[in-house]
């Protein structure tokens, strides 16, 4: 018999029950057998087909995802006090894994800090938020008025907060797409800041930059990448703000080819070099990696001893994971061509569809078909203030190698 509960019901399948009871925090449309009338948004209570209760969570009714889970405990009220508490677990996490850089990471991430569809990344004195669940988009204003005064409590200040909701997925909760600085704290008046990372300096532009502006996750593996790279002469593919460019040159490379199909990333990453007087030993070229690896091949040349590939994610579904897969093998493959044996590789994958296991076997097959070896020197994945749940594989995404190539 269901206990009483002051939350509308929803019971779910035993496949949704089994899920929930492994630690996975959505449950699908196609899984709910029964349910009360209830407003988008709101807290619903979750059973199982025989009235266990399962948990309690947002109800989304356009999405398939229609129930995003926030705790299984039954004692908890989903007041403001509750958003609080997660809150400031979420910035105490971060002060304490990110210790020096705390003042540029990402505060928040969603399901693996228990606000599902919450992205909040902090550059400086500026956080950029995006929000993908419409019941968090309905309690933004109380997330956000919290956050700020969580973090001016403790002394950190904040210029602003401004909302990169600008894309289509939201559609799919039935939000609207916007973007614009959230007007219920003060803020600044421009939408480009300066952050500094790994001792580097970058222009962010969190108004037109990609996601909310700048990839925090490749932090420790732009590092890593620094630490090999004396001497080297590296090219950088996929180079966007010419993060891994700009730390291999700190790291001391002999000279650095950045490449990027965009010219406005270009741009930008000429800017970010200009930003540290990284003027000498470095290039950058506007092309395509799948048409200027093979053009690279042909001068049978190896200049280059060491080849970053941080590709887009070439996948954000299932039903393409095989094309994907097809684009990571061509890049690799290429990149273990031309490269000269003992030279380094690093490479990595940003799509949680492409599972390290596939990820793995990609790479040995592009191993094997450019007839080399990979000697393993490290096995990354993304900085830890984007906290992977065990239990949720969507947290879990980027998968990043450096080998060298024998």
């Amino acid at each position: 018999m269901k206990i009483q509960r002051s939350y509308p019901s929803f019971t779910v399948t035993k496949k949704a029950e089994l899920s929930i009871k492994n630690g996975h925090p959505w449950v699908y449309d196609t899984e709910i057998t029964a349910g009360e009338q209830v407003e988008n948004g709101a807290v619903v209570d979750v059973f199982s087909q025989k009235g266990a209760y399962l948990g309690s969570g947002f109800y989304s009714e356009k999405s398939k995802i229609r129930i995003r889970l926030l705790s299984a405990n039954a004692n908890d009220k989903y007041d403001e006090a509750f958003f609080e508490r997660r809150l400031r677990y979420a910035v105490n996490y971060r002060k304490t894994v990110m210790r020096d850089d705390f003042a540029c990471c990402r505060l928040v991430f969603g399901e693996a800090d228990g606000l599902p569809g919450l992205t909040i990344d902090r550059f400086g004195s500026v956080l950029v938020a995006q929000v993908l669940s419409y019941g968090i988009d309905i309690r933004k204003e109380m997330i956000f008025r919290l956050l700020y005064q969580i973090l001016t409590e403790a002394g950190e200040t904040v210029d602003g907060i401004y909302e990169r909701n600008d894309v289509a997925i939201r559609q799919l909760e039935g939000l609207a797409e916007y973007k614009g600085w959230y007007e219920g704290v003060p803020h600044i008046a421009q939408t480009k800041t300066e952050i500094i990372e790994n001792g580097i300096k970058y222009e962010v532009d969190f108004e037109n930059g990609q996601k909310t502006g700048f990839f925090l996750d490749q932090k420790y593996n732009r590092l890593a990448v620094s630490k090999l790279a004396k001497d080297k002469n590296v090219l950088d593919c996929f180079t966007h703000t010419g993060s891994f460019a700009l730390n291999a040159l700190k790291g001391g490379a002999a000279h650095v080819t950045a490449v990027d199909v965009s010219e406005s990333a270009i741009a930008l990453a000429k800017r970010n070099a200009a930003l540290n007087g990284f003027d000498k030993n470095i290039e950058f070229v506007a092309a395509d990696m799948f048409d200027l690896l093979p053009a690279l091949a042909e001068t049978k040349k190896n200049f280059y001893d060491f080849i970053i590939l941080d590709p887009p994610a070439f996948t954000k579904s299932r039903k393409t994971i095989k094309n994907a897969a097809g684009g990571y093998k061509e890049i690799n493959y290429r990149a273990m061509k031309l490269l000269p044996r003992g030279g380094y590789l690093a490479t990595c994958s940003c799509s949680h569809f492409m599972r390290s296991e596939l990820f793995v076997k990609m790479l040995k097959e592009a191993a094997a078909e450019a007839s080399v070896q990979l000697k393993q020197i490290e096995a990354r994945q993304q900085c830890c203030d984007h906290p992977i749940l065990w239990n949720v594989p969507e947290t879990d995404y980027l998968k990043f190698y450096i080998f060298q190539v024998i």
